[in-house]
Parts: C-alpha cells; sequence; structure tokens
C-alpha cells in the first residue's frame, strides 16, 4: 500500500529538487510557481514553451521572481534540434555541419554565441552537446547530432562546444552516456541493445565523454539503452554499474547526472516512470527530466511521493536522495553566480575572421560545411522560377515536425516565385509530372537510410539530367544530379548555404 506524503519537511524538498519537468504555455502556470516555492529546483524548456526571445526571456524571470536559483533547462542543440527557433528552423547548423568542417575553434564559436543567446534569455542549463560517436549509419535518432563517426573528432569538438557553452556562463550537459550511436532502435520508442565489447566501448563510445569530463562538463545526461558489456540487465539510466561505477569511479566525473526524459517508451514501458525515477536515483542520476511528454502538476507530485515513499521503505537510501538534490543546488549556484556576473550579455572574443560577435556566425559555419560537386557538364546556375521537389521521411521524436527543414523557403528569397512540392514514398513518383518544365531542385534527406527516395531521385535524373540535388541530413551518398551539394544538416541555416550554392552565389 502506497503512502501519500504531504508537507515541506526536508525529505520532500529534496525529492522535489531532483525532478526536472516541463510545462504546457508560454508563461508558467500557478501549479509550477507554487511548487518551486516548495523546494523544486528545475525546470525544462520545449519549443511549446517558446514563441519569441522577449517572450522567453519574461517566462524566465517569471520563474526566478518565484526563486533566483531555479535552474532552467532547455535542448537546444542546434542544427535539427532546436527549441528556440522550433517554428523557423535554427541559425546555427548542428554537429555534423561542424564535425565536417573539423575546426575546433569554429565549433567554440558557434557554441559560445548559442550559449550568449540562452543566457539572455535567462536559460542557464542547456541539454547539449551529443557526444555520441555516429558508429552506425543507420541510426535512426542520433544521425546529424553528432559530429561524427570518429571518436577522438567528435570528443575535440565536444571538449569545444563545452567551453564555448560554459565560456558564457551556461551549463553544458554532455550526452548521451555512454553513447547512443551504435543502435538502430530509438529510445523514444524502444529500449535500444549494443552488444559490442568493453575494449569496444572504450575505444570508441567513450572517448568523447572522458574528454568532456576531463574539460569540466557541468552536467552529463544518461542514456535509455542497454549495454550488455556493462550491465545486461539495466539500460544505462537504471545501472549503478554505469552511472556509479563507471561514470563516477572510473571517469571521476563530479558534477550533476541528468537522465533522459524518463517517459521515454525505452524506460516508461518496461518500469513505469515512478519506478523508474526511484531506480535512476538510486543508481546515482542526480535529476530526473520528465516533461517531454509528460508535462503537468500530477507528474510531478507522483514522482516526488514515490522518491519519498522509496526513502521511507528502504528502497532508496535517504543518504543517496541527499546527495542528488545537493549537487543539483551546487549547478544551480554556479549559474547564479555567472548571471549575477552578467556572464551572458559579454560578447565572446574573436576567435577568427569572420566570427566575431555580430557576424552571423552560423551562417559562417553552414557555408564552411557544404560540399559542392559539379556535374561533367558545365553547371548553369538555376535562374527563373524553379520547382522544388522535397522528399520528406518521417522526422524522429528528438527532431520533431514542427521544425521546417529544406531549402524552398531560402530559394524563395532568392528567386521570387519559386514553386515547391513535398512527397513522401506514397506520392514521390509524382514529383516529375509537377515540376513541367520548370529546372528542378531535388531536396533529399538521409537519403542512403530511404530506398524509396533513392528510387524517386534516380527516376528524376534520368528524366532530367540538368537536375539539382541537394543532400541534407547524412551525407553517405555519391555526388550526382548536374549539381550536388552536401549540406552536412538539414538546418535552416544549412538551406540557406545552399540556395547560394544553387544560385550560384555562395560556394
Amino acid at each position: 500500500m502506497t503512502t501519500l506524503v504531504h508537507g515541506s519537511d526536508t525529505l520532500t524538498r529534496d525529492a522535489l529538487t531532483v525532478l526536472q519537468p516541463g510545462f504546457v504555455g508560454t508563461t508558467a502556470p500557478d501549479w509550477l510557481l507554487r511548487r518551486i516555492g516548495e523546494g523544486l529546483s528545475s525546470v525544462g524548456l520545449f519549443g511549446r514553451n517558446i514563441v519569441t526571445p522577449e517572450q522567453l526571456t519574461a517566462l524566465t524571470a517569471q520563474l526566478r521572481a518565484e526563486r533566483d536559483d531555479v535552474l532552467v533547462a532547455i535542448d537546444e542543440e542546434g542544427g535539427d534540434v532546436t527549441r528556440l527557433e522550433v517554428k523557423r528552423g535554427s541559425s546555427f547548423p548542428g554537429n555534423y555541419a561542424l564535425g565536417s568542417v573539423d575546426d575546433v575553434e569554429l565549433t567554440r564559436a558557434v557554441a559560445r554565441e548559442l550559449g550568449r543567446r540562452l543566457a539572455q534569455c535567462g536559460v542557464d542549463l542547456n541539454w547539449a552537446p551529443s557526444a555520441d560517436v555516429n558508429s552506425n549509419a543507420e541510426n535512426p535518432v542520433i544521425g546529424v547530432r553528432s559530429f561524427g563517426p570518429d571518436p577522438d573528432l567528435v570528443a575535440r569538438h565536444t571538449v569545444a562546444y563545452v567551453d564555448g557553452l560554459q565560456g558564457v556562463g551556461v551549463a553544458a550537459c554532455t550526452k548521451h552516456f555512454p553513447g547512443h550511436g551504435d543502435t538502430n532502435v530509438d529510445s523514444h520508442d524502444a529500449l535500444p541493445r549494443i552488444d559490442v565489447d568493453l575494449a569496444t566501448l572504450h575505444a570508441r563510445e567513450l572517448v568523447p565523454f572522458r574528454a568532456a569530463v576531463a574539460a569540466g562538463t557541468k552536467a552529463v545526461m544518461s542514456a535509455h539503452i542497454l549495454l550488455s558489456a556493462l550491465d545486461p540487465h539495466r539500460p544505462a539510466t537504471l545501472s549503478p554499474q554505469i552511472l556509479t561505477g563507471l561514470l563516477r569511479q572510473e571517469l571521476g566525473f563530479e558534477g550533476l547526472i541528468v537522465t533522459d526524459g524518463m517517459e521515454m517508451q525505452a524506460v516508461s514501458a518496461t518500469y513505469g516512470i515512478e519506478r523508474g525515477s526511484v531506480l535512476a536515483i538510486a543508481a546515482g542520476a542526480d535529476a530526473i527530466c520528465v516533461g517531454g511528454g509528460l508535462c503537468d502538476e500530477d507528474t510531478v507530485l507522483r514522482l516526488r511521493d514515490a522518491l519519498v515513499n522509496a526513502v521511507r521503505t528502504g528502497e532508496l537510501p535517504e543518504e543517496r536522495l541527499a546527495d542528488a538534490a545537493a549537487r543539483v543546488r551546487a549547478l544551480a549556484a554556479w549559474t547564479q553566480a555567472h548571471r549575477a556576473r552578467g556572464a551572458g550579455s559579454v560578447p565572446g572574443a574573436a576567435v577568427q575572421e569572420g566570427t566575431a560577435p555580430g557576424a552571423d556566425i552560423g551562417l559562417v559555419a553552414a557555408r564552411r560545411a557544404l560540399r559542392v560537386t559539379r556535374g561533367e557538364r558545365p553547371y548553369t546556375p538555376v535562374t527563373g522560377t524553379p520547382y522544388v521537389a522535397s522528399f520528406t521521411p518521417v522526422a524522429n521524436f528528438a527532431v520533431g515536425d514542427e521544425t521546417p527543414w529544406g531549402i524552398a523557403a531560402e530559394l524563395e528569397r532568392l528567386l521570387p516565385g519559386t514553386e515547391t512540392g513535398s512527397y513522401d514514398e506514397s506520392s514521390a513518383d509524382s514529383a516529375l509530372a509537377d515540376a513541367g518544365e520548370r529546372r528542378v531542385v531535388a531536396v533529399v534527406r538521409d537519403l542512403h537510410r530511404h530506398p524509396w527516395m533513392i528510387r524517386a531521385l534516380d527516376a528524376l535524373l534520368a528524366a532530367r539530367p540538368d537536375t539539382v540535388v541537394v543532400e541534407m541530413g547524412l551525407n553517405e551518398a555519391e555526388p550526382r544530379g548536374a549539381l550536388h551539394i552536401a549540406t552536412h544538416g538539414a538546418a535552416r541555416v544549412c538551406g540557406r548555404a545552399a540556395a547560394e550554392a544553387v544560385v550560384g552565389t555562395g560556394a
């Protein structure tokens, strides 16, 4: 029988402190403000909470009017995964684009500018960067969120990204420990399993995390993945061997361990969010991320009571919960000190020509990430009113289907009157007829993962060899078409850089 817990005793406050919930709306609901007053120390923001920078600034001020040291967290990776610009598309290319350039100073500059914008809006914990080594090109959830498939490249760019964010007072949360890159299952949907040996894990997955810990990342996010060589029974988020034994003791990490979203099916479908949260704190996690899908007061109260009851029944040591809460408060104190110094409003120093504050560092990076290959015939830049045929796969949960991608809007800006059509597997064969006599720009995403997309593109190129191909997402295909533009991402800024190349004003 479960005993409901009420009151504001230390145990209850500690249980509230370790939660990082979300909410619905662009202003804080009364229940959230009330729980902050009772001890809730963190709030997670998502695209549904953000309209403009001014509105976001007012929202974070509203939260801090209740308590100045509340941690305001966000999942802002730039690139495909953006919350600041969820309706528009990101002004920053993602990790894959930065890794393809392989200039750590550029990565540091991008992260610094992104962090500066977050800090100016009152956000002080970013659930980024992804330090996953994308060793499996069929991975449905990481892909362009990774800097690439090489562990050393991922490590050096992870360090640069952490430095950039934390240099302006935004705590980095390096994820998804101990590495989500070699999976072919999305943990939003089911529990991925990785069956590689320990030597491979240490030589590949753990390399970037070791580097991030050495660089002083303030937080690490756990992955809901089963690594049989480390723990054959429980996913990393719930595994003492992985969170305490490997991350704390072996890697020496002393900062905040945050779970990935506990409502994800990899945990919730097997353990439920209440028991999963108890097991996560017992395993060594310090903060429970919940709110991407579950975002109401009832969820917060259920998790609070589950943790308190677990302590009272002896399932969860009280000192473990107290330690977790203390780590949350320590990070809150660090971010509060940076806010007091105005760290987010101080422009960073220029790191190279064209990346000084005020320069469009995101566009600089996106242009540098382009790989443009011309076909055998001389290329004639697109003019007039072309037809953009966008072949659209199903978006993964982390990216979502709200955020626009492609180049149509950016090409329309350069060539007014540009028309576009969006095609999925059932409609792909219609693209050629819809284009008519207009010059075709074919936009594909993660082409290597979608046989239907390859077939449609091949048919289009056979009929119209002057077609321009813009390959977004992971760029694994051989160049084809009159002009082949690999963007190494699908953010709006990648589309802008590609549109410039299409008309001959960019790369």
